[in-house]
């Protein structure tokens, strides 16, 4: 399968990686990038339409549908893990066949390297050709490791969100030790990149019943550890409105690659179809895509073309964006149509 448009060679006027970091003083901004419609690409890979009345029981529903800022339709969110050198030396996950953890895993040590030696440089450059701006959830112990490289992400105009201190999971952590493993992530990214963290994604989003209100007295708006909408929402956090953007499994690579062992043609092809129907029901109520990529996935080359190919063919639909997480979050704590649950 290939979408309908080929993968456009990098433009001279957008800076590379590497020439990137000879220039001192480049900031970017975040903003919101509206695509421009095309005729001829949506002839050629139509979208389907969903005329449906607005309905007030349905979560984000409105007549006027302003479901997004400047009347934009449908948001991608997109992630990027920043997660190489934090990985236990014994017993960490990988493609290799497993191994006798009293020895150290040394190919596997060389796979995750390959996220901050390639993966996350060729990602960058992809988001810089495109023009868009990601959220990258950043494991301290990583960012400790690779400090340069957190602060050329937020200096590209990304935010830095908190992925634990280190790849212990939280859901067997007491509640002294949660607090500690959040305090010491944000100190880490705020020491690397001059910015505090105010989004979250627990270990394999799985938190305890304590993290939340840690991370509300910690001074964070938001998290992403739960699948149950395509939208964002708010909860209750000690009578306070906490907002959630939701995650993804079904666009994420390290449950397609390493779960499924898919190619990045057929990626390619779920991306966009997951994009269809989002934003055809996108007509008549607020609806979020979300992808999330790992730097030592998502970084291999024949990967990066797919998702460029998607990100072009998404951008050439009227009325889409890409925003980062705490815009997303920001933007839903604001909205009177965001979902409320639990009586806020």
């Amino acid at each position: 399968m290939s979408l309908p448009e080929p993968m456009p060679l990098p433009s001279p006027a957008v800076p590379e990686r590497r020439e990137f970091l000879r220039h001192t003083g480049m900031i970017a901004v975040g903003a919101l990038i509206a695509a421009t419609p095309s005729s001829d690409a949506l002839a050629a890979s139509p979208v389907p339409t969903a005329p449906r009345e607005p309905s007030p029981t349905r979560g984000g529903r409105s007549s006027s549908r302003q479901f997004w800022p400047d009347g934009a339709r449908l948001v991608i969110s997109l992630s990027m893990q920043f997660e190489a050198g934090a990985q236990p030396e014994r017993g960490a996950s990988s493609p290799f066949p497993p191994i006798d953890p009293k020895y150290p895993d040394l190919p596997a040590a060389t796979w995750y390297a390959y996220g901050v030696k390639e993966g996350i440089p060729r990602l960058l450059d992809l988001f810089e050709r495109k023009r868009i701006k990601v959220t990258s959830h950043m494991v301290g112990q990583a960012v400790d490791l690779h400090p340069q490289l957190a602060k050329e992400i937020v200096e590209r105009g990304h935010e830095a969100a908190a992925h634990g201190q280190t790849w212990t999971p939280q859901f067997s952590m007491s509640p002294g030790e949660e607090r500690a493993s959040y305090e010491a992530n944000v100190r880490s990214i705020e020491r690397a990149t001059g910015t505090k963290p105010v989004g979250f994604n627990a270990f394999w989003m799985r938190g305890t019943p304590h993290t939340l209100e840690i991370l509300q007295g910690l001074g964070f708006t938001y998290h992403i550890d739960d699948v149950s909408r395509d939208e964002p929402f708010l909860i209750p956090v000690k009578g306070k409105p906490f907002a959630v953007v939701p995650y993804t499994l079904g666009m994420n690579d390290i449950v397609q690659f390493e779960g499924r062992n898919t190619t990045a043609e057929a990626f390619g092809r779920e991306l966009k179809d997951e994009f269809e129907v989002l934003y055809a029901e996108a007509a008549t109520r607020r609806r979020m895509m979300s992808i999330s990529t790992h730097d030592r996935i998502a970084g291999r080359p024949s990967r990066v073309k797919a998702l460029e190919e998607f990100i072009t063919y998404a951008q050439k639909q009227p009325g889409v964006v890409f925003m980062r997480k705490d815009e997303i979050a920001r933007f839903a704590l604001e909205s009177p149509l965001t979902p409320r649950e639990g009586g806020i």
